[in-house]
């Protein structure tokens, strides 16, 4: 039997390469598509760099000075620690639809412990009240720097609650199991196969936003949600661990077959979550422009 070989510049590759195919497959995507860039970093980082000092400071001072200037520094490395965990929180909040508040307010309790690690920081060679301005001071900074966590849920106004817990659930222990995928590839430090898992992440997110919008899907979801998924991502810890031993061997091939097969496959049921969620909205327009006809309006 024949076989087509193709490399990266041959008419096949171009094509698969392109936005778009003509074959009805899945849509070939940037690696940064639907990426926007983390906020848990750079001002976030120097939170961790900023008691340094301290730390290094109490070792030359009498066993006072000592215990406050590690507990202000311990303070402040568990402050960063929650600011960074609750920017991370809010992140995953903001990018879905319906989503319940955090349950711990880490950016809240991250405000507090700055607080109260400056006000023991400014209590080694400082009055009481000048630690406690600086402390409230600290609280204040860094709530404008950072805000406060989201304080309720997001899409769950007026409708089923439910059906939104069902839904908010599923693409919770959905989103498991793509975090499991990538912190796996992460391992082979292959920015190529990296990408190519971003992709298949992008195109399962794209289902997870639409059952999302329309709750009554996710019962031919689940599926995909959860058995796919949880398959997809112990076929990728099986497939790093078999690739870090031989690098040159098949699987890489069959595993991007199998993330070929999945990204089609996800794709296409989302299309056709689309295409009835349309033919809903077409049935109730046809409704009430048949009501208001009876009612004597015209439409047009």
């Amino acid at each position: 039997m024949s076989q087509r070989y193709g490399g990266e510049f041959s008419p096949k590759s171009s094509d698969r390469n392109s936005d778009t195919q003509h074959d009805g497959g899945p849509v070939e995507r940037s690696p940064y598509h639907g990426k926007t860039r983390s906020r848990a970093g750079g001002r976030v980082n120097l939170l961790f760099l900023a008691p340094l000092p301290l730390a290094f400071l109490a070792f030359f001072r009498d066993p006072g000075d000592l215990i406050l200037r590690l507990l202000a520094f311990g303070a402040l490395i568990g402050a960063a620690w929650l600011t960074r965990e609750g920017i991370l929180a809010q992140e995953e909040y903001d990018a879905r639809k319906i989503a319940r508040r955090p349950a711990i307010p880490r950016k809240l309790f991250g405000s507090a412990m700055t607080g109260i690690g400056l006000f023991l920081a400014g209590s080694v060679d400082g009055s009481p009240i000048i630690a406690a301005a600086l402390g409230l001071l600290g609280v204040g900074l860094h709530a404008f720097s950072f805000g406060l966590d989201p304080m309720r849920d997001k899409g769950m106004e007026d409708v089923d609650s439910f059906q939104t817990d069902r839904v908010a659930r599923a693409v919770t222990e959905a989103e498991k199991h793509l975090r499991a995928m990538k912190d796996a590839i992460n391992r082979t430090k292959d920015r190529r196969l990296e990408g190519r898992v971003d992709r298949f992440i992008a195109t399962a997110r794209d289902m997870f936003r639409t059952v999302e919008d329309d709750p009554r899907d996710l019962t031919a979801a689940r599926k995909y949600l959860g058995v796919y998924l949880l398959g997809a991502r112990d076929a990728t810890t099986k497939f790093v661990d078999i690739h870090m031993r031989d690098p040159s061997g098949t699987a890489r091939a069959e595993y991007e077959t199998l993330l070929d097969d999945l990204e089609a496959n996800f794709a296409a049921r989302t299309r056709q979550f689309l295409n009835d969620n349309r033919t809903d909205l077409d049935v109730e327009i046809e409704v009430l422009r048949e009501r208001l006809a009876r009612e004597g309006v015209r439409t047009e």
